[in-house]
Parts: C-alpha cells; structure tokens; sequence
C-alpha cells in the first residue's frame, strides 16, 4: 500500500459525503496504491451510517468506530495503528482542510525523504479568539522544543509509515505531534503552506477549555521528553539539591551555638531561629522528592497500555 489518509472525525454526517467525493477525485488521478480508514471517535449523530453508506460507493474505505468519545488523539493512534501505507497522511473531517494538498505531501515524503511534513495554515479562516491562543502556543512550542514550525497543531500532515509506528499519541498530545516525532528520533521535520477554508458544516467541538489543556499539553510532553524515562534523574537532583541547603543551614546553626556556648557569649535558642525551621523544610521536602523519583522509577519500569479503546465496529 502506497498512500494512507486517516481522517478522525466527531459528528460530522454532513461533511463526510462532500470530504470523501473530493478525496476520491484527488486520490483517482495519482497513480498510486491507497486507503482511507476513517475513525469514529463515538460520534452521536449519523456519521456511523453515513461511513457504511459511502462504503458502497468508495471500497477502498476503512472505518473504525468508538463506543464512546476519547478525544482526537485517541482516534488518530488508532488510525495510526491500522494504516497500511508506506506515506500515511492525516486530515480533519471538517472541509477545512484541502485535499488538494495530498499529492504534494505525498511527494514531499516519497521524493523529498521527509520524516514529518506539517501543513501550515498561513492564512487562517478562523475567528480571532482561535488564532490569537493559537499563535501563542505556537511559539511557545517552537521556544521550548527548537522545532522551527510556524503550525503545530495543523490537522494536515503527512508522514513516513516508521514514524507513525513508532509514536504513541495519547491525552491530548495531538496538538504537539512534532515534538513526539522528534523525541521519538525523526528530525527531517518540514511544513508546508496549505490552503485553510472555513468551516462549512456544524460546529467546532472544541471548547475554551483547549486553551489550559494546551499549556498544560505541551508541559507534559516537554517533561516526558527530557525525564519520561528517568524521573529519578529530576526528582533525585531536586531533592538532593534541597536536603544539602537543610543539611547545611542545620549545621551552620549547630556550628553557631557551639561557638558561642564554648566563648561564654549567650545565644539564642536554636528553635528560635527561624533558619532552623526553613532548613527543617528543605531537608523534609529533599526527602520527599527523592522518594518521589524513585517511586516513578518503579511506576516507569511497570507502565500499563495507556491506548486501550473501545471498538463497536470495525470493516
């Protein structure tokens, strides 16, 4: 199989017809092997019926549909674990993504050599309280992971068939797949200028809450990345850090009241000062986060599946 198109959708009937028309006119006139496996993240509506109806017409559809909703990243590591092709390509349901754009991703991969090519939509057709937060998490991402990319979060991508193999996405680390692609090894990461429409159909299902989810994303990714695999290496180094500034206070106020017990001076007593207490803090704290590292020391050496969903249907 040459080509793979995973298209995650939620509540998206009225589109789907339309986005599968158009992709079947793009994908006819390229003359290579392909799939589309679309993932039903539990939709309420009838998307289901409408992916069974386009079944008849289109027999190279794929469809996997969620008993409840898990949430986009969900269903595009399932799209990513059923994709048979060498160049795997992922899109939104929406129509705000182009198909047009699939040849050139296509070629950018197959010819060029590119791990990771991420769409860019310069051009954005979105209200202002989407693009402003965007633009800010945007370079919040490319200052934190050295990724020069101007649009983490583009639902049109398109990748080696390795490098969807070997990433897990999961929570809501969709938003951020670049910096899994290169934690996981890959840096022949690239964008691409794509055509952005409006939305056509429905509404957006992503709520205000996507903006704290999104902060608090790329903090759990950038920690995964660096200490994922050696927690003890940041809690051991924290907590250490803080026993030695107790440890130290503790025998400099020991120090002191030796000092002057031994030259007659009065002094006041060592309870009373407050660095006794402040090094008391530091040393129980360093004790706590050394435990704490090497208590996930252990968690990480025994860590469940966390991509465990589950299918109602699947052809």
């Amino acid at each position: 199989m040459d080509l793979s198109i995973v298209i995650p959708l939620y509540n998206e009937e009225e589109s789907l017809p339309e986005l599968i028309a158009w992709i079947d006119e793009v994908l006819q006139k390229m003359r290579v092997s392909f799939e589309v496996v679309l993932v039903d993240d539990g939709s309420s509506d009838k998307s289901w019926e409408t992916i069974l109806n386009l079944k008849s017409r289109f027999g190279y559809l794929r469809g996997i549909r969620f008993r409840r909703n898990y949430g986009k990243s969900a269903a595009l590591n399932t799209g990513f674990k059923a994709a048979k092709g060498d160049v795997v390509i992922t899109m939104d349901a929406d129509l705000q993504d182009n198909p047009d754009e699939i040849p050139e991703l296509y070629r950018l991969i197959r010819k060029e050599g590119f791990d990771l090519v991420s769409g860019w939509k310069k051009k954005r057709r979105d209200p202002l309280n989407k693009t402003l937060p965007s633009k800010l998490f945007n370079l919040t991402a490319r200052l934190v992971s050295g990724i020069k990319l101007h649009d983490f979060n583009c639902g049109l991508k398109a990748y080696k068939s390795e490098v969807v193999k070997n990433i897990e996405v999961y929570g809501e680390m969709h938003r951020y797949i670049p910096i899994l692609v290169k934690r996981a090894g890959f840096n022949n990461i690239t964008e691409k200028i794509v055509n952005h429409h409006e939305r056509k159909y429905g509404v957006s299902k992503f709520g205000m809450d996507r903006f704290l989810k999104g902060f608090l994303d790329l903090l759990s990714v950038m920690f995964i990345s660096k200490f994922g695999n050696r927690p003890m290496h940041l809690f051991g180094a924290l907590g250490t850090l803080m026993f030695l500034i107790g440890f130290a206070l503790a025998i400099w106020l020991g120090a002191h009241k030796l000092y002057c017990v031994a030259h007659g001076v009065e002094a006041q007593l060592v309870t009373n000062n407050p660095f006794f207490y402040i090094g008391l803090v530091c040393m129980i704290l360093g004790t706590q986060l050394f435990v704490t590292g090497f208590l996930a020391e252990l968690v990480t050496r025994n860590q469940p599946d966390r991509n465990v969903y589950s299918i109602k249907e699947e052809f």
